[in-house]
């Protein structure tokens, strides 16, 4: 996060707020990064979900039918396939005829992730309820578990949440640098680009209208006008 500091005193207490409502700016963006859904999925149809994530991003899901009928168990209508897999192809969880699942994966490269759901072919045809819980990023890791396992002080945990939290908003502001410096560079190269065809479109016009008037002059001087 780069600030610059050599302003006056007065200057600084006005940016102050600025910087405090764009960290929580961040800190919003990076608290939205986990889904919790209900939709239907009819028989013989599918549904995709997509989530945007950056290399080397955790993330973390899982789902499972709802039982519309309490206390019986769910008929043999009711099983679904789903698949994980990235925009490039690459699959990352694949399963068939369940009821519920989970799956976790570390993103290989900065793309969309789809998770699809399908529910097989019926008859008669049945609407099948779906609810899925989505994370990605620092929501997704399970802090109660790395309690447990590392049979750390509570101090200790805070701290190891801030950190992660320091870590992803430096990343989310390195990546927002790149974007900012690739649509920098894409404006300069598009604006030299109109330069150019401007001056190429100026010295064309210029080049016929030099071309009709030697015509012009050449006609008037055979017809012995001039």
């Amino acid at each position: 996060m780069k600030m610059m500091i050599t302003q006056s005193q007065s200057q600084s207490q006005m940016k102050a707020p600025q910087n405090i409502c764009f960290l929580i700016l961040i800190l919003g963006l990076l608290s939205t990064n986990v889904e919790s859904l209900r939709f239907e999925v009819k028989s013989f149809n599918a549904k995709c979900l997509a989530e945007e994530m950056k290399r080397g991003a955790m993330s973390v899901g899982k789902y499972h039918i709802i039982n519309e009928t309490q206390g019986y168990p769910l008929p043999d209508s009711h099983i679904i396939a789903a698949t994980v897999m990235s925009e490039s192809g690459k699959n990352y969880h694949k399963s068939e005829n369940v009821t519920e699942g989970n799956f976790v994966f570390h993103a290989e490269e900065e793309e969309k992730y789809y998770t699809c759901f399908f529910a097989p072919s019926h008859e008669p045809p049945v609407t099948l309820t779906i609810e899925f819980e989505w994370k990605s990023g620092i929501i997704a890791k399970d802090w109660s578990n790395v309690a447990k396992k590392g049979s750390v002080e509570l101090m200790e945990l805070e701290l190891k949440k801030m950190c992660d939290l320091v870590q992803s908003i430096h990343d989310e502001m390195s990546y927002l640098r790149e974007r900012e410096m690739e649509q920098r560079q894409l404006n300069v190269a598009t604006t030299s680009n109109m330069a150019f065809l401007s001056f190429l479109s100026l010295v064309i016009c210029i080049s016929v209208a030099g071309f009709q008037f030697w015509r012009l002059k050449s006609y008037f001087q055979k017809k012995k006008l001039i």
